[in-house]
C-alpha cells in the first residue's frame, strides 16, 4: 500500500499526533457526498451515507469491509506515510464520492516535542529596478539553531505566502492545496542534524500595478529572474543575516511555475544555486514566443545538448498533471529525468498518481529536504555532484498508456 497519513482532508484539521477524529467531527455534508475523510499519524477514517454497503477504494485497491452505524459506513485502517492519494466508493456497482491528492504526511511535519521553533520575519516589500515598477512581499524563515556569528546557508522557496502558516490551516480544501507545514519540517530536521542550519527565503512573484507578474518571472526562459534574486533581493538577506555565498550552500524550490523558475535559476547561474527542488514543474511553453524567446518545454533538451551544470536535482510530478495547450507536465518531466539521467547529473524523480497539487510533495518534503543536503559540511565551499551508484544502475523511465483500450 502507499503511503498515507494526513493531518486533514475535508471538515477536519489536526495539528498533533493522535487517533483519527470520530464521525461526529466530520462536515455532515461531507458525508453525504463521499469525500468525507481524516487521519492523524497512521490511523485514518473514511465515512459515507449509502442505502448498502460501499465498498471503498484507496489507491486502486479495495478495503474493508466498511461499519455501519446508523445510516452511516466507516472505515478505520492503518496506511503508511510519505505521499498523496486517492480514494472512492463502489456501491451497488456504481462508483461514488472520493478524492484524489490527500495529503499523507508524517511525524517531521508535525512540531515534536523538546524541538525548538524557528522564527518567522513580518512581511517585507520589495521594489525592483530589473523589473520596473515590480514590488515583491517576502518572509525570510530562521531555525532556532541560527547563530549570527556563524554563517547560515541559504534555501530560497518560489510562491512564499504558501510556506508562511506553520500548520497551514488556512490552506487545506475546499481551497485545493493541502498546507505546506515547510516550518516544522525545518525544525524538526535541523534540530536532528539532517539539515544544515539555514536562512530560508520565501519570496512571493511580484506585481506591477495590477498586473500579476508571476507567470513572466517564473516561466520565462532567461537569466533575468535571477538576476533579480542575485542582484536586488540577496543583498537585502545579506544585509540582515550572515548568509553563505558558495553555490554548495545555496538551494532553490518551487512548485509548478516555481519549479521551473527554481531550475532555470540554478541553470543560468550555477555559481550561485547547486541544489534544486522543483515539484510539479512547468516545463511547457507558457512563455514561448516563436522565434523570439524559447519556452521551458526546451529544457530537457537543452539539459541533453549543452555543457553540464554542476547541479542536484529533487523532483516530483504525478501521472494525472495537467494536460493543456502549451504543454503536458508529466510527459515532459519524465523528458527532463530522462535527460537529467543521461547526463548523469545527481537527481531523483518522485513520480505518483496526483493532479497539479502539493499533496505529494508537501507530504514527502522531509524526505526531499534531507535529499538535497545529504553529505553537507560546513567545513566545504563546493562539491562535484555524480550520479548515485543506485539510480545509475536503473533504466530509463519509459511510459504505458493505462487509460485507454489499446487499438492493435
Amino acid at each position: 500500500m502507499k503511503f498515507l497519513f494526513p493531518l486533514v482532508v475535508l471538515g477536519v484539521c489536526v495539528s498533533a499526533w493522535g487517533a483519527a477524529p470520530e464521525v461526529s467531527a466530520l462536515r455532515a455534508e461531507d458525508v453525504k457526498k463521499g469525500v468525507a475523510v481524516a487521519g492523524v499519524g497512521p490511523d485514518f477514517l473514511w465515512a459515507v451515507e449509502a442505502g448498502s454497503r460501499p465498498v471503498l477504494y484507496v489507491d486502486g485497491r479495495a478495503l474493508g469491509p466498511m461499519k455501519k452505524a446508523g445510516g452511516t459506513w466507516t472505515f478505520r485502517g492503518k496506511l503508511q506515510t510519505g505521499t498523496s492519494h486517492s480514494f472512492y466508493y463502489m456501491v451497488e456497482g456504481k462508483k461514488f464520492g472520493g478524492l484524489t491528492d490527500i495529503p499523507a504526511f508524517g511525524p517531521d511535519s508535525y512540531a515534536q516535542p523538546g524541538v525548538p521553533q524557528g522564527k518567522l520575519s513580518a512581511k517585507m516589500l520589495h521594489e525592483s529596478k530589473l523589473y520596473p515598477g515590480m514590488k515583491s512581499e517576502y518572509w525570510v524563515y530562521v531555525p532556532a539553531q541560527y547563530d549570527a556569528a556563524k554563517p547560515a546557508a541559504l534555501m530560497i522557496w518560489q510562491d512564499g505566502h504558501y510556506h508562511v502558516e506553520r500548520d497551514g490551516a488556512a490552506q487545506v480544501p475546499p481551497t485545493g492545496q493541502p498546507p505546506s507545514r515547510l516550518q516544522n519540517v525545518i525544525d524538526n530536521l535541523t534540530h536532528r542534524k539532517e539539515i544544515p542550519v539555514a536562512v530560508y527565503l520565501l519570496i512571493d512573484p511580484g506585481t506591477t500595478g495590477d498586473k500579476a507578474m508571476r507567470s513572466i518571472q517564473y516561466d520565462t526562459v532567461s537569466d533575468l529572474y535571477p538576476r533579480f534574486l542575485r542582484d536586488e533581493i540577496l543583498p537585502e538577506i545579506y544585509a540582515k543575516y550572515n548568509v553563505r555565498r558558495d553555490a554548495y550552500s545555496h538551494a532553490i524550490a518551487g512548485n509548478s511555475s516555481g519549479g521551473i523558475c527554481a531550475f532555470n535559476a540554478a541553470w543560468y547561474m550555477p555559481e550561485l544555486f547547486s541544489r534544486v527542488l522543483m515539484r510539479i514543474p512547468s516545463f511547457t511553453s507558457i512563455q514561448w514566443k516563436p522565434g523570439e524567446l524559447d519556452g521551458g518545454n526546451i529544457y530537457p533538451f537543452r539539459v541533453r545538448k549543452e555543457a553540464k551544470r554542476n547541479l542536484r536535482v529533487w523532483m516530483q510530478d504525478g501521472s494525472e498533471d495537467l494536460e493543456q495547450p502549451t504543454g503536458s507536465w508529466p510527459l515532459q518531466s519524465l523528458q527532463m529525468a530522462n535527460s537529467l539521467k543521461m547526463r548523469e547529473y545527481d537527481f531523483h524523480l518522485t513520480y505518483g498518481t496526483g493532479t497539479h497539487n502539493h499533496s505529494q510533495s508537501n507530504s514527502e518534503m522531509p524526505a526531499a529536504l534531507a535529499w538535497l543536503w545529504r553529505g553537507y559540511d560546513a567545513g566545504k565551499s563546493d562539491q562535484v555532484f555524480e550520479m548515485d551508484a543506485a539510480e545509475k544502475a536503473k533504466p530509463l523511465f519509459r511510459v504505458k498508456i493505462y487509460n485507454r483500450e489499446q487499438a492493435w
